[in-house]
């Protein structure tokens, strides 16, 4: 959606405020409905959301574009907003039964997100720079392609179930509070990256002389950044824990937000980029460690983490452009300063919840007992949650900042072998 900024202001003469509306009809809706799925998730295992919320999300960006009213862009966004919502809680759900848990794993699977985000600007530049927003509707091959891709993930989850493989089903207790304060500190994060992806482009034709290509350049930077970020922050999970890395992560990009407004000339692309690694290399700590917080609900904790929390920056884009609208650009994006620093406030109240322990059951016939397999098979195929040990909010770092192995190296029960997070 945020690729499509310029053009909504060049074609329809759309002010900041305007266009803040659109990225506003693409996260409400999403930030609403997706809890709604991950409860619906946590319930009854739904991996055709897969395809069907990637095409949805798709062929409402597609439309977006093919109707001058203001009023069908908004309902076109809505759809894509639906889209992305019913798409990302069942999404995390399987990345973390076929990760078994570890971090990096999902920090690869932010990756994809990433790299997605990062080539819109330039697929949405090359598409539409000879035909301007009536040809929206080719953007919908890429959730085609999506959609085809998710097939053979449905495929293997089919095979999975078949052949008995499933996590563990113990589940610890929840940690509410913290979960709260994780949200909290994740709408924060939302509101400064959602501020900078829609405005971006514009502030860097304003600072580079009215360039678009220079405006595309900004978004382009500010998510390939996040595909690094996404890396690194699983990388820094297993060595220290993930409260300290994505506190330090917020408090660094605390400067970097500083020097994407301040610091003049080409300057500010590395600026835009240390931004983007620096509220990426949290992000899909935030995921896990959700997750671990409510561990009787995985589905609800990714749809608020992924959803909820992280669409409130949609809701508050409106109030920077009608800033931007009164004064300037420059000074309603130096009001996104203060986030990250609250954000940082919020994870030194953070305990290390004890992390997940996953196990493998083997299929009856081979050492386990019909009855124990069958129960494990029944709750993946008839759509139970599947659930694992962790959650609470025992802190199991060591006084070196790095996670005590020792905490979670309880012998795994007979018939099951016990794997690391």
């Amino acid at each position: 959606m945020a690729a499509l900024i310029p053009f909504f202001v060049a074609e329809r003469g759309y002010g900041y405020a305007t266009v803040a509306g659109v990225v506003l009809a693409a996260s409400l809706l999403s930030s609403v409905v997706q809890p709604v799925f991950g409860a619906l998730t946590d319930r009854r295992a739904m991996p055709w959301l897969l395809p069907v919320g990637t095409l949805l999300g798709g062929v409402g960006i597609a439309a977006s574009g093919a109707s001058g009213s203001y009023g069908l862009t908004l309902l076109f966004v809505a759809v894509s907003g639906i889209g992305v919502a019913a798409y990302h809680p069942e999404s995390a759900r399987v990345t973390r039964l076929a990760s078994q848990g570890r971090h990096s794993a999902m920090g690869w699977f932010s990756v994809g997100g990433n790299l997605g985000f990062a080539l819109a600007p330039l697929m949405v530049g090359a598409v539409l720079a000879a035909g301007g927003l009536r040809r929206t509707p080719l953007l919908v091959l890429p959730a085609l392609v999506g959609a085809v891709l998710c097939l053979p993930v449905l495929h293997a989850l089919r095979q999975r179930q078949a052949h008995g493989t499933a996590t563990a089903t113990r589940a610890g207790d929840d940690d509410r509070a913290s979960f709260v304060k994780l949200s909290l500190a994740v709408m924060c994060r939302s509101i400064v990256f959602v501020g900078l992806s829609t405005f971006i482009s514009l502030h860097a034709q304003q600072r580079m002389g009215g360039s678009t290509a220079a405006g595309t350049a900004a978004l382009f930077v500010l998510y390939l950044g996040g595909a690094v970020g996404s890396v690194l922050g699983g990388a820094l999970a297993n060595r220290w824990d993930r409260v300290t890395v994505s506190g330090w992560s917020y408090l660094l990009t605390v400067g970097a937000v500083a020097g994407v407004v301040f610091v003049p000339g080409p300057a500010l692309y590395l600026f835009v980029a240390l931004t983007s690694a620096g509220l990426y290399v949290p992000f899909s700590l935030q995921v896990t460690l959700g997750q671990d917080y409510l561990p009787s609900r995985v589905g609800t904790a990714s749809g608020i983490t992924l959803g909820l929390a992280v669409s409130v920056g949609g809701l508050v884009s409106p109030v920077v452009g009608r800033v931007a609208d009164a004064t300037s650009l420059r000074t309603a994006l130096a009001l996104l300063v203060v986030m990250p620093a609250l954000s940082w406030l919020l994870f030194r109240t953070l305990p290390e919840p004890a992390p997940p322990r996953f196990a493998v059951e083997t299929p009856a016939g081979d050492g386990t007992p019909a009855g124990d397999a069958e129960a494990v098979r029944s709750r993946i195929v008839s759509g139970g949650p599947a659930r694992w040990a962790g959650g609470g909010h025992a802190d199991h770092r060591s006084a070196g900042g790095t996670a005590d192995p020792r905490a979670t190296s309880d012998p795994a029960p007979a018939g099951q072998r016990q794997d690391p997070a």
